[in-house]
Parts: structure tokens; sequence; C-alpha cells
């Protein structure tokens, strides 16, 4: 039996929309991307997310947690997703130092 597609849910839809705004080398937050689709539940973002059938066109990778660490990704909060997440941020020049952001100013304020 073949398995059908899943279309995004109009949830997921909204998520996948606003993480397509932020731009090359800046990322945003899981409660910043929420708040500015009017969601107050980071953990739902974070799901939404995880589910990203569009990547990297809809980049999940630059959506990092509210502390400013490298937060999820694919899933997984540590291992080779974790190391490819760093890489594709350092790819567009968003720096993570002792694992927190370098630079502030990169994160992105819808």
């Amino acid at each position: 039996m073949k398995r059908e597609e899943v279309l995004p849910s109009a949830f997921q839809s909204k998520v996948y929309a606003a993480t397509s705004s932020i731009p090359c080398g800046m990322v945003t937050t899981y409660k910043l991307l929420g708040e500015s689709i009017g969601c107050s539940c980071a953990q739902a973002i974070g799901q939404a997310l995880r589910e990203n059938p569009f990547a990297p066109e809809v980049p999940c990778h630059r959506v990092i947690s509210s502390s400013l660490t490298i937060g999820g990704f694919q899933g997984n909060r540590n291992g080779v997703s974790i190391k490819r997440k760093l890489e594709l941020l350092a790819d567009e020049g968003v720096v993570f130092v002792n694992g927190r952001l370098a630079d502030e100013s990169l994160v992105y304020r819808f």
C-alpha cells in the first residue's frame, strides 16, 4: 500500500510562512515566531517545524531557543542533527560560542 502524502495543517502552514520570512544570516526564537502568528506555545511551533516537509526552502534551522541556545532540529536536541543545524547556520554567518548565539543582533523580530 502506497503511503499518502499528508498536507500541512492550517497551523503548520502559518508557521512555515512565517519561518520563510526569516532572512538568511539571521535567526529567531520559537517564542518570537509563535508571537508573530498569534501562538503563545513555543512547543507547538517546535512540533510544526519538526514536521517541516519543505526544508531547506522553509528554513527551520533559523529558529532557536529563547535562551539563544541552538534548540532542537529534526526532532533532536543533540547529535548529528544539531551538528547539521550548526553547520547550516555557520554557512550563513551565524555563529554559536559556548553553545550560545555569539551576536544577539542577528535575532530577527517580526
